[in-house]
């Protein structure tokens, strides 16, 4: 994957955040060593993150889905079917939570799916819905500003796709 560069203004994704926007880049002594941070602040709440532009790869920051992306993401919340490979609950939500903090936009799609399928045939535990709900807020955040959509227009057209 190629290192992004980030200016001021642009639209970021930090992984099990959401989309944030670079307000500004400092540049900060540590300990002796100067390095360049990117000051992001989170579209849904007024917390600042600080990030090394060295470790932007390593964190996970990342530009907000193309279209193309968009389309696999919609295309992967269509499936009608899922195979839970994992009956045990704990390990379940455990793989859930790591799919969403990958920031991997596809992965939180699954996790939304998948616990969409699994609310249908059975409740969910509190954790569970917990994961759903977080994974819905990331999606519906990050596809609304990629279309420049209203996020409630967003989490209808997911709603009915999936069903």
């Amino acid at each position: 994957m190629a290192v992004v560069a980030f200016n001021v203004g642009d639209m970021a994704v930090y992984p099990a955040q959401g989309v944030t926007q670079v307000t500004s880049i400092e540049t900060l002594e540590i300990s002796g060593c100067t390095n360049q941070f990117y000051v992001l602040r989170c579209l849904d709440s007024e917390k600042k993150i600080r990030v090394p532009v060295k470790n932007v790869e390593q964190v996970g920051l990342r530009s907000v889905v193309c279209q193309e992306g968009i389309d696999q993401v919609l295309s992967v919340l269509r499936a009608e079917e899922v195979a839970i490979e994992e009956p045990n609950w704990n390990r379940r939500y455990r793989r859930y939570v790591e799919k969403i903090q990958s920031g991997d936009l596809m992965e939180v799609a699954q996790v939304l799916r998948d616990l969409h399928l699994m609310k249908g045939d059975k409740q969910l535990s509190y954790g569970e819905r917990r994961v759903y709900e977080m994974a819905q807020t990331l999606l519906v955040q990050e596809l609304a500003v990629a279309q420049g959509m209203d996020e409630e227009a967003v989490r209808l057209q997911i709603d009915g796709l999936l069903g």
